[in-house]
Protein backbone atom coordinates (compact mmCIF):
# COMPACT_ATOMS: atom_id res chain seq x y z
CA UNK A 1 0.00 0.00 0.00
CA UNK A 2 1.06 3.57 -0.36
CA UNK A 3 0.65 6.76 1.58
CA UNK A 4 -2.79 8.23 1.00
CA UNK A 5 -4.46 4.84 0.50
CA UNK A 6 -7.46 3.96 2.65
CA UNK A 7 -7.33 0.75 4.65
CA UNK A 8 -9.78 -1.96 3.52
CA UNK A 9 -13.00 -2.34 5.48
CA UNK A 10 -12.81 -5.75 7.20
CA UNK A 11 -14.50 -7.40 10.18
CA UNK A 12 -12.17 -9.11 12.65
CA UNK A 13 -13.41 -11.89 14.97
CA UNK A 14 -12.04 -11.04 18.41
CA UNK A 15 -12.43 -12.44 21.91
CA UNK A 16 -12.92 -9.96 24.75
CA UNK A 17 -12.94 -10.46 28.49
CA UNK A 18 -16.45 -10.31 29.98
CA UNK A 19 -16.67 -10.88 33.74
CA UNK A 20 -20.44 -11.45 33.42
CA UNK A 21 -19.63 -14.82 31.85
CA UNK A 22 -17.73 -16.07 34.91
CA UNK A 23 -15.75 -19.28 35.08
CA UNK A 24 -12.13 -19.90 34.10
CA UNK A 25 -12.52 -18.52 30.56
CA UNK A 26 -14.68 -15.37 30.77
CA UNK A 27 -14.39 -14.32 27.11
CA UNK A 28 -17.00 -13.71 24.44
CA UNK A 29 -16.84 -13.20 20.70
CA UNK A 30 -16.93 -9.60 19.52
CA UNK A 31 -16.74 -8.44 15.93
CA UNK A 32 -14.48 -5.43 15.44
CA UNK A 33 -14.15 -3.58 12.16
CA UNK A 34 -11.37 -1.62 10.54
CA UNK A 35 -13.38 1.46 11.41
CA UNK A 36 -13.57 0.46 15.10
CA UNK A 37 -9.78 0.32 15.26
CA UNK A 38 -8.83 3.27 13.06
CA UNK A 39 -11.65 5.82 12.71
CA UNK A 40 -10.91 9.18 14.31
CA UNK A 41 -7.48 8.15 15.58
CA UNK A 42 -3.85 8.34 14.57
CA UNK A 43 -2.33 4.91 15.11
CA UNK A 44 0.66 2.76 14.36
CA UNK A 45 -0.22 -0.62 12.91
CA UNK A 46 2.47 -3.25 12.64
CA UNK A 47 2.04 -6.71 11.21
CA UNK A 48 4.22 -9.74 11.54
CA UNK A 49 4.35 -13.40 10.47
CA UNK A 50 3.23 -15.00 13.70
CA UNK A 51 2.60 -14.76 17.41
CA UNK A 52 5.19 -16.44 19.61
CA UNK A 53 7.85 -16.35 16.86
CA UNK A 54 11.40 -15.21 17.72
CA UNK A 55 11.80 -11.81 16.03
CA UNK A 56 8.21 -10.85 16.74
CA UNK A 57 8.36 -11.79 20.43
CA UNK A 58 11.92 -10.66 21.15
CA UNK A 59 12.25 -7.38 19.24
CA UNK A 60 9.29 -5.98 17.37
CA UNK A 61 6.39 -6.34 19.83
CA UNK A 62 8.45 -5.53 22.96
CA UNK A 63 10.01 -2.54 21.20
CA UNK A 64 6.63 -1.00 20.42
CA UNK A 65 5.40 -1.82 23.95
CA UNK A 66 8.38 -0.18 25.66
CA UNK A 67 8.35 2.84 23.34
CA UNK A 68 4.64 3.56 23.67
CA UNK A 69 5.10 6.85 25.58
CA UNK A 70 7.47 8.13 22.88
CA UNK A 71 4.87 7.35 20.22
CA UNK A 72 2.14 9.05 22.27
CA UNK A 73 4.30 12.16 22.59
CA UNK A 74 4.32 12.34 18.79
CA UNK A 75 0.52 12.22 18.47
CA UNK A 76 -0.12 8.47 18.28
CA UNK A 77 -3.37 7.45 19.99
CA UNK A 78 -2.93 3.67 19.77
CA UNK A 79 -0.56 0.98 18.55
CA UNK A 80 -1.92 -2.29 17.15
CA UNK A 81 -0.14 -5.52 16.32
CA UNK A 82 -1.80 -7.59 13.59
CA UNK A 83 -1.03 -11.18 12.67
CA UNK A 84 -2.68 -13.92 10.66
CA UNK A 85 -3.46 -15.81 13.86
CA UNK A 86 -6.81 -16.45 15.53
CA UNK A 87 -8.15 -14.50 18.51
CA UNK A 88 -7.26 -17.27 20.97
CA UNK A 89 -3.59 -17.25 19.94
CA UNK A 90 -3.36 -13.45 19.84
CA UNK A 91 -4.91 -13.10 23.30
CA UNK A 92 -2.57 -15.69 24.80
CA UNK A 93 0.42 -14.02 23.15
CA UNK A 94 -0.63 -10.62 24.54
CA UNK A 95 -0.95 -12.22 27.98
CA UNK A 96 2.45 -13.97 27.70
CA UNK A 97 4.07 -10.68 26.61
CA UNK A 98 2.34 -8.83 29.49
CA UNK A 99 1.11 -6.13 27.12
CA UNK A 100 -0.21 -2.97 28.71
CA UNK A 101 -0.02 -0.54 25.79
CA UNK A 102 -0.37 -2.49 22.54
CA UNK A 103 -3.64 -3.87 21.22
CA UNK A 104 -3.64 -7.08 19.21
CA UNK A 105 -5.72 -7.63 16.10
CA UNK A 106 -6.40 -11.22 15.04
CA UNK A 107 -6.62 -11.53 11.26
CA UNK A 108 -7.36 -15.25 11.51
CA UNK A 109 -8.62 -15.64 7.95
CA UNK A 110 -5.98 -13.32 6.49
CA UNK A 111 -8.65 -11.19 4.81
CA UNK A 112 -7.24 -7.81 5.87
CA UNK A 113 -3.70 -8.95 5.12
CA UNK A 114 -4.73 -10.17 1.65
CA UNK A 115 -6.52 -6.90 0.89
CA UNK A 116 -3.48 -4.79 1.79
CA UNK A 117 -1.33 -7.00 -0.45
CA UNK A 118 0.80 -8.48 2.34
CA UNK A 119 -0.46 -12.10 2.43
CA UNK A 120 2.38 -14.51 1.65
CA UNK A 121 2.93 -18.27 1.79
CA UNK A 122 5.24 -19.45 4.53
CA UNK A 123 4.92 -23.18 3.77
CA UNK A 124 8.71 -23.47 3.97
CA UNK A 125 8.31 -22.83 7.72
CA UNK A 126 5.14 -24.87 8.13
CA UNK A 127 3.05 -21.72 8.63
CA UNK A 128 0.85 -21.62 5.53
CA UNK A 129 -0.52 -18.18 4.70
CA UNK A 130 0.84 -15.36 6.88
CA UNK A 131 1.54 -11.65 6.84
CA UNK A 132 4.69 -10.16 5.43
CA UNK A 133 6.30 -7.91 8.06
CA UNK A 134 5.33 -4.23 7.73
CA UNK A 135 4.23 -1.21 9.74
CA UNK A 136 2.09 1.82 8.94
CA UNK A 137 1.16 5.14 10.44
CA UNK A 138 -2.58 5.50 9.89
CA UNK A 139 -4.74 8.57 10.46
CA UNK A 140 -8.49 8.07 10.43
CA UNK A 141 -8.12 4.94 8.29
CA UNK A 142 -5.78 6.53 5.74
CA UNK A 143 -2.10 5.57 5.47
CA UNK A 144 0.34 8.38 6.23
CA UNK A 145 3.52 6.30 6.28
CA UNK A 146 4.24 2.77 5.04
CA UNK A 147 7.20 0.65 6.23
CA UNK A 148 7.47 -2.63 4.33
CA UNK A 149 10.36 -5.04 4.75
CA UNK A 150 12.24 -5.74 1.51
CA UNK A 151 11.85 -8.91 -0.51
CA UNK A 152 8.08 -9.50 -0.33
CA UNK A 153 7.72 -13.06 -1.66
CA UNK A 154 6.17 -16.41 -0.92
CA UNK A 155 8.38 -18.81 1.05
CA UNK A 156 11.13 -16.22 1.49
CA UNK A 157 14.20 -17.87 3.01
CA UNK A 158 14.78 -14.98 5.42
CA UNK A 159 12.64 -12.87 7.73
CA UNK A 160 13.84 -9.33 7.07
CA UNK A 161 13.48 -6.94 9.99
CA UNK A 162 14.47 -3.30 10.28
CA UNK A 163 12.26 -1.15 8.07
CA UNK A 164 9.20 -1.92 10.23
CA UNK A 165 11.06 -1.69 13.54
CA UNK A 166 9.71 0.60 16.26
CA UNK A 167 12.91 2.62 16.07
CA UNK A 168 12.47 3.28 12.35
CA UNK A 169 8.77 4.18 12.65
CA UNK A 170 9.55 6.48 15.59
CA UNK A 171 12.31 8.20 13.59
CA UNK A 172 9.82 8.80 10.75
CA UNK A 173 7.29 10.26 13.20
CA UNK A 174 9.95 12.56 14.67
CA UNK A 175 10.92 13.77 11.20
CA UNK A 176 7.24 14.20 10.31
CA UNK A 177 6.68 16.29 13.46
CA UNK A 178 9.55 18.52 12.34
CA UNK A 179 8.10 18.74 8.84
CA UNK A 180 10.87 16.79 7.12
CA UNK A 181 9.31 13.30 6.67
CA UNK A 182 9.02 12.04 3.12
Amino acid sequence: MISGAKLPSVTFRTRVRDEAIGGPNPYRWQDMTTEDYFAGKRVVLFALPGAFTPTCSTYQLPGFEKGFADFQALGIDAIYCLSVNDAFVMNQWAKAQELQNIGVIPDGSGEFTRRVGMLVRKDNLGFGLRSWRYAAVVKDGVIEGWFEEPGLADNHEEDPYGVSSPENVLAWLMADAQGVAA
